[in-house]
């Protein structure tokens, strides 16, 4: 629950839009009061098996493959610590901060449901960290989303043992002296804390979320770029009547075209040409909702299932505290997040496909009826013959990239664990998708920007005319050749700055079809 200030974290009960939120703009968070009689009676009956010398996997055996070799009493606190320490086995670059921060959320919000046996100061130490904005350094490679997270986890686990790095305000420091800096404590793990720290789907799912929002302001961007080409190139409105798409009825087909009316509706543009002898319009204009809505859908899929994942209990064993049993599963097990970030690759390859056909589109004389690659002197000027290049170039590296991860497995731990998810490298790879995909819709952008100036005096839709105007402030309309570059990344940048996320969705969440 978000208020002006902080986010009341109720442990199960985090909403995609407090999720979405707080990955635009974090605020302090704040565990609900509520959660801790849970969390306490949960880590009572880990210490309650402790002293009574039972045998329980991750309390006091080893792991994996090694759950035979059991562990005594007295070295219940160093089997933890070594747990943690070994599994920083992460390489490659450190993740991005923002998904730190929702690995940090997600893990808080999981561990504190009370189903994991570990005791409220651990939590509050990572919710202080969070809060500190003091980012743990997570090396991004070397998880294959089963059994959980282990090795990025274990180095977010480090810092709270004084281990590990921090990045803390710009400044790379070891974890005891950030810890020191901020006046915390780094803790002694008690049984089983370690382990509830390390298993989990906490950074397979922030990426995947981080992939999803990125993705989401792409989708917007390209549906208004798509109806912006629709003018640019004097194309129908007609594909978008709703009866075509009822008698359908795929739900993201009819959203789309109810968007595309609404951007296109009162274009003096397209009412100039009603009675033109054109019958019917190419696929990338006239097929928008067939394909955008069909992407569409496959987002508002994955985005439930990882609106559900985000609030998930993914730890293992799992502490039962009402019957004193704990219970040993696989919800570790990335694949439900797997096949969320393979369906989002999907659509956002598809979006990125239609939208460079577009761009090939408008930069074609004999397809648009506008200059050739919309420059009003072409020979002297190449106008946007290279632009299309690239768009051209990000499209083909975007399909690559969307091959199923999630298809490929390899069995670790000694053929303990003989099938894994390949979830976290699959969600990873969505935000060089996200990338390339907001640099070719914002080339697309300023394509049928050029466009519409070149239909002057004729005026486009007033929607698409606000676009059009947030466009020509950041770019100015291009006479003559300049440097393309800078205007394509600014652009970009209104992409991913949520202007036409905003736009498309003005009661933000509240409007998202999702599952």
């Amino acid at each position: 629950m978000a208020t002006d200030d902080r986010l009341i974290l109720v442990p199960g009960e985090l909403p995609f839009s407090d999720l979405h939120a707080f990955w635009r703009q974090p605020k302090p968070v704040e565990i609900a009061p509520s959660a801790w009689g849970a969390v306490e009676a949960s880590a009572e009956t880990v210490a309650r098996i402790v002293a009574e010398d039972q045998r329980v996997y991750g309390v006091n055996t080893g792991f994996g493959i090694l759950a035979k070799h059991s562990i005594s009493q007295d070295q219940v606190h160093e089997l933890q610590r070594r747990l943690v320490l070994s599994h920083c086995a992460g390489v490659g670059e450190p993740l991005e901060p923002g998904v730190v921060r929702l690995v940090m959320l997600l893990k808080a919000g999981s561990l504190a449901r009370g189903y994991s046996g570990i005791r409220k100061s651990v939590i509050e130490l990572l919710v202080n960290l969070l809060n500190a904005d003091a980012c743990p350094v997570i090396p991004s490679q070397g998880s294959v989303g089963a059994s959980g997270d282990l090795a990025p986890l274990a180095a977010m686990s480090a810092v709270l043992i004084g281990e590990g790095e921090v990045l803390l305000k710009g400044e790379r420091l070891p974890g005891g002296e950030a810890l020191a800096r901020l006046g915390l404590e780094p803790v002694i793990l008690e049984a089983k804390e370690g382990l509830a720290l390390l298993n989990g789907t906490q950074v397979s799912t922030a990426l995947a979320l981080d992939g999803l929002f990125r993705g989401l302001d792409v989708f917007a961007a390209a549906l208004y770029a798509g109806a912006m080409s629709v003018d640019a190139a004097l194309g129908s409105d007609t594909p978008f009547d709703p009866r075509i798409h009822e008698i359908r009825g795929q739900l993201g087909q009819i959203t789309v075209a109810g968007w595309l009316r609404r951007l296109l509706d009162g274009s003096r543009i397209r009412t100039s040409h009603l009675e033109c002898d054109r019958v019917q319009d190419p696929y990338s204009l006239r097929c928008q909702p067939q394909v955008m809505g069909a992407a569409y859908d496959l987002i508002g899929q994955a985005a439930g299932m990882l609106a559900r994942e985000a609030n998930a209990v993914s730890d293992n064993p799992l502490v039962f505290s009402e019957s004193g049993e704990i219970l040993s599963g696989g919800n570790f097990h990335a694949e439900p997040v797997a096949f969320a970030a393979d369906m989002l690759a999907l659509a956002l390859s598809e979006v990125v496909a239609l939208s460079e056909r577009r761009v090939a589109l408008l930069t074609d004389a004999h397809m648009s009826s506008l200059p050739a690659f919309l420059i009003a002197e072409p020979g002297l000027n190449s106008g946007f013959m290279i632009a299309h290049i690239t768009a051209a170039a990000l499209a083909a590296e975007t399909k690559t990239l969307a091959t199923p991860a999630v298809v490929d497995s390899l069995p670790t731990s000694a053929n303990q664990e003989d099938h894994v998810s390949m979830a976290t490298h699959g969600a990873r790879r969505l935000r060089a998708m996200t990338v390339n995909a907001a640099n070719v819709v914002a080339i697309e952008l300023l394509a049928s920007a050029q466009g519409i100036d070149l239909r002057a005096p004729l005026a486009t839709a007033p929607e698409l005319a606000k676009a059009h105007r947030a466009i020509r402030e950041r770019a100015a309309t291009l006479i003559d050749d300049r440097p393309f570059s800078p205007d394509v990344q600014k652009i970009a940048d209104l992409v991913v700055e949520g202007f036409f996320y905003d736009g498309l969705w003005p009661n933000s969440e509240a409007d998202l079809f999702l599952p």
